[in-house]
């Protein structure tokens, strides 16, 4: 399944131990700096050229070939997710309430390789490989940031390419989606207001905990009832916080939920349609409302040619079998600045497997890979990177 020359073996078992020592010692959004000081002495060790400090937390490393030549850059995120880990194994969290649920420890260890293992053919390549190791995917807008304060400029970026570890893909296989592949994301929060009371006179109380209830069951019929059934779209309302006591009439209520969308005209009209909703159904029921509105992710679109060079490489490198179909996801991806700007591809790698109890979903308590995937994602990513620049 994975390539197994001698130097990857070297280079795959130095990534599993770096990714069971960020995986031991995460760190939240915009505070991944011993991370990112890991990544930076590493790079420097290969003869990498480091800036650190981007977008707070954020570390770029560049590497120039042999020749002159097009500019690639390579992206993995960093940030880990305020989750208790309940794994018993020897690389386990060792801080409360913090874990790597979303395989960005993963991701972080095989760039690393990726770039180890370009820099030791820097002599063959022709064009400019940048690293980008990002703070904050994990809704920190870490992507924006970077692409903001100029990680494609100087040299000017002219392709992007990432991966993203899955639990539900057998470990080894991999999707490489043409087009949008994961949909933008936006949060909304409704604050209701009622009139409190005792919960014996509710017709001298206007119930806020009553409204709110309407509110989120006409929220879930936007989608069925004013969305085109082939146009993907999701809007959940995932808390909901009122009253203080089973004999009080709440006098507030509040409902935080997210957007899922593909279409920016349809991502405009749901963000319209919400506040209408919440607003009129509070007006009508005797209270009142406000809706904030967060406009997040933008859609993760691949471009197709690039998409296509990476199911050649994938096909040539782990086997025509390792390709597998994919549909578009409702998860969303803060890669997504970097393709805005730029062409390219970001692919999934399938870390799965059943026989060792490797189920547990992405941002699960119980997360874990099968580390068999990393080599594969350190092949591919260097094969990609060579590929693009020699084309």
């Amino acid at each position: 399944m994975a390539v197994s020359t001698l130097a990857l073996r070297t280079i795959a078992e130095q990534v599993v131990l770096d990714r069971r020592h960020l995986h031991a010692h995460p760190e939240l959004r915009y505070q991944e700096h011993e991370t990112a000081r890991f990544v930076a002495e590493r790079l420097r060790a290969h003869g990498i050229a480091v800036q650190t400090g981007i977008a707070e937390t954020g570390v770029l490393g560049v590497l120039q070939g042999g020749r002159s030549g097009k500019t690639i850059l390579l992206r993995a995120d960093m940030d880990a997710l305020p989750i208790e880990e309940q794994n018993d194994v020897p690389y386990r969290s060792t801080v409360p309430g913090v874990m790597h649920a979303c395989g960005h420890d993963g991701h972080t260890a095989i760039l690393l390789g990726v770039a180890r293992r370009l820099s030791e053919r820097r002599a063959t390549l022709a064009g400019t490989i940048k690293f980008a190791f990002q703070p904050a995917e994990e809704g920190g807008f870490g992507g924006q940031k970077m692409v903001e304060q100029g990680v494609l400029d100087n040299p000017v970026v002219d392709a992007v390419f990432g991966l993203h570890l899955m639990q539900d893909m057998e470990v080894g296989t991999v999707v490489a989606l043409p087009g949008p592949s994961l949909a933008a994301a936006d949060r909304f929060i409704i604050r209701v207001q009622g009139k409190g009371g005792h919960a014996a006179a509710p017709h001298q109380c206007i119930d806020a905990t009553l409204i709110a209830a309407n509110i989120t069951v006409a929220l879930n019929q936007i989608v069925s009832r004013e969305v085109k059934p082939l146009d993907p779209a999701v809007i959940t309302v995932g808390m909901s916080h009122s009253g203080t006591a089973q004999n009080i009439i709440a006098d507030t209520a509040d409902l935080r939920g997210t957007v899922r969308t593909y279409d920016p005209e349809l991502r405009q009209r749901l963000a319209r349609r919400i506040q209408e909703v919440a607003l009129g159904i509070a007006s009508a029921m005797g209270g009142s409302a406000t809706c904030e509105y967060s406009v997040g992710y933008p859609p993760t679109v691949n471009e197709p040619v690039m998409t296509a060079m990476v199911a050649d490489v994938v096909r040539e490198r782990i086997g025509p079998d390792r390709l597998i179909d994919g549909e578009p996801r409702m998860g969303a991806e803060d890669f997504s600045y970097f393709l805005e700007k730029k062409p390219g591809c970001y692919f999934w790698l399938g870390t799965r497997n059943e026989e060792r109890g490797l189920i547990w979903g992405n941002h699960h308590p119980k997360f874990d890979i099968d580390e068999a995937a990393l080599p594969i994602g350190i092949d591919l990513l260097t094969a990609v990177a060579e590929r693009y620049l020699a084309s």
